[in-house]
């Protein structure tokens, strides 16, 4: 939808909206700021990814405040969150839930499923990569459809649903890489660096006193789902689209340059171009803007094709990284 294509009335009355939701991600953002330090970036990932409806998956090495952030979400956006800690014994059932065979005081016996820790609305999977691949899969309904199946059975999961994972680098011991199906399933994959020196002196002195900071809740449950109806209502102008998809196509095999077809062993599917689209609108909308400018694609190209690409042995071999090759692809749009 284009700005051109939306009456004047009711384009007023959107503005007015987006300008609405816009000063109030700034209070999330105030209140998150209190408890998180350093990492601006890194909280307006995640942001996006919420006001986009998809999950994350945070990367960084052990010590960086991700469980703390996923934390301070859930306490600052009002949803009811939970935490799994994935270790290489979890099973299936301890996410999802289990029947259990009752007997009543007549005799009557009956099965009864208790729901897991994924009925939530925030799902802090902290450390997916330290469980099993099958474990790991276990998410991939749930993140997909929004409920799950257990001996024949579906049960629908609250609204709204999200999954922030954390994840440490897979070059670190007792890790197991998440299929590839599951890693397409998270909209952003966002990459926690150290803070700088500043960052960490401030975290220094408001973590170790005798008080410390804790969140406050700014919004609801509810109106998120709002803020993400109204994200998806965002205006888009055909420079925006053109990019996502010239951005896209030139990263498969066979549609882009020499060197794209000599490093790339495949490439972003359509479902990148939807995330684009997405997080687009909810990074102009944090930004305070009416609408996204191909800046926001050039912003948000890393998060949303790093694991949605993989390199050639040959381009692994020669020390070439997914950085690299997205930084090729985004020269054009720059």
């Amino acid at each position: 939808m284009s700005a051109t294509d939306i009456p004047a009335a009711e384009a007023e009355k959107l503005a007015a909206d987006i300008e609405a939701l816009g000063q109030r991600l700034q209070q999330i953002r105030a209140a998150i700021g209190e408890v998180i330090f350093g990492q601006k970036q890194v909280v307006d990932e995640t942001l996006i990814t919420l006001l986009a409806g998809g999950h994350g998956l945070l990367i960084g090495v052990p010590g960086l405040a991700k469980t703390r952030l996923v934390q301070t979400l859930g306490t600052v956006l009002g949803l009811d969150d939970k935490r799994i800690q994935f270790t290489p014994d979890l099973m299936p059932a301890d996410i999802l839930g289990s029947e259990v065979l009752e007997e009543s005081e007549t005799g009557a016996r009956s099965f009864r499923f208790i729901k897991g820790p994924v009925f939530c609305q925030l799902l802090m999977a902290d450390e997916i990569n330290r469980a099993s691949p099958r474990t790991q899969s276990a998410l991939l309904q749930a993140m997909q459809e929004r409920a799950v199946s257990v001996a024949g059975q579906t049960h629908d999961l609250p609204r709204p649903f999200h999954v922030l994972a954390t994840q440490n680098p897979l070059e670190q011991e007792g890790t197991y890489p998440l299929p590839e199906a599951q890693l397409d399933r998270f909209l952003l994959q966002i990459d926690v660096r150290y803070p700088d020196k500043e960052a960490e002196r401030t975290m220094l002195l408001a973590t170790t006193g005798a008080a410390e900071a804790t969140a406050r809740a700014v919004m609801t449950a509810d109106e998120l789902m709002a803020a993400q109806q109204l994200v998806r209502r965002v205006p888009v102008g055909d420079s925006v689209v053109e990019a996502i998809l010239a951005l896209v196509r030139a990263g498969r095999p066979g549609e882009g340059d020499a060197d794209i077809d000599a490093t790339v062993a495949w490439g972003p599917g359509p479902r990148a171009s939807q995330a684009l689209m997405l997080a687009a609108r909810a990074r102009a909308v944090l930004e305070g803007r009416l609408a996204p400018s191909v800046d926001d694609i050039v912003a948000l190209a890393g998060p949303i094709l790093r694991h949605r690409m993989a390199l050639t042995f040959a381009a692994r071999a020669d020390g070439v990284t997914m950085d690299q090759v997205i930084g090729r692809l985004v020269e054009p749009l720059a």
